[in-house]
């Protein structure tokens, strides 16, 4: 006895457009036909269509079945590497399943990476949009510094004053805003030494880190607090000349 194409499809739980379609790409064998021109398929056929649909819930694709062949081998290999790209796949789903909880959990924004999502509560729409520049130009290493900075990070009152201060403030207001940040900004280096070299080890490269950030300052922050910015880094490069002209000192 021969199964026609529809019964050979409702056996092996498929589809007549599926059968079809192995035939087209050459993964089931054309059967003979009987005198009436109708398609007789046997127990081989059965099997060998059962086996592609076993392959392809397994995960395996069409291709990978035919680059098989049809020898009733088992697909160790094929079978293996399935495996391997399954266990991969689990571990990037826990991992954002993990991700997905914390944000869930603690309400944490989307556009930062992980390692700083939770630290940058307290930041400033300004600083908050450097920190989404920064983690995504910094490596592994600049961005760990990062995450310890602002763990301890509090906003002191001449931040605040920073951060309120108007793009048409006077030089003087301008300059005593440099003078008592610099003090402020120089105790967050000595207590997180790795923020002095965030960007040594950026997969673009220090200066396009630089770059980047620098672009940004110029958006977020107003012509005055960029010249406060300008004047403390003048107070830096200041200490470092200093240091360097110290006897005994190593250069």
């Amino acid at each position: 006895m021969a199964w026609s194409t529809r019964q050979l499809a409702e056996l092996a739980g498929t589809t007549l457009k599926a059968v079809r379609h192995y035939h087209e790409v050459g993964l089931l064998e054309e059967p003979e036909r009987a005198a009436n021109g109708y398609k007789q398929y046997g127990v081989a056929h059965l099997i060998r269509l059962l086996r592609i649909r076993r392959l392809t819930d397994l995960g395996l694709s069409l291709n990978q079945i035919s680059a098989m062949g049809e020898a009733d081998e088992h697909p160790e290999q094929a079978l293996r590497l399935l495996d391997s790209e399954l266990a991969a796949t689990i571990e990037r789903l826990q991992r954002i399943r993990a991700e997905l909880a914390l944000i869930l959990r603690q309400s944490l924004p989307t556009d930062l990476p992980p390692e700083l999502a939770d630290v940058s509560a307290d930041l400033t729409e300004a600083d908050r949009a450097l920190t989404v520049v920064y983690g995504r130009v910094l490596g592994p290493e600049g961005i760990e510094a990062m995450r310890r900075m602002l763990t301890g990070y509090r906003r002191t009152e001449v931040a605040v004053e920073f951060d309120e201060l108007p793009a048409d403030a006077d030089e003087d207001t301008r300059r005593d805003i440099a003078d008592r940040l610099f003090p402020h900004y120089l105790e967050l280096i000595m207590a997180n030494p790795g923020i002095a070299t965030i960007h040594a080890n950026a997969p673009r490269g220090p200066s396009y880190v630089i770059r980047a950030v620098n672009d940004a300052m110029v958006e977020v922050f107003n012509p005055a607090q960029l010249d406060v910015l300008r004047l403390v880094g003048e107070q830096f490069r200041q200490r470092a000349e200093e240091i360097d002209q110290t006897p005994g000192t190593e250069s």
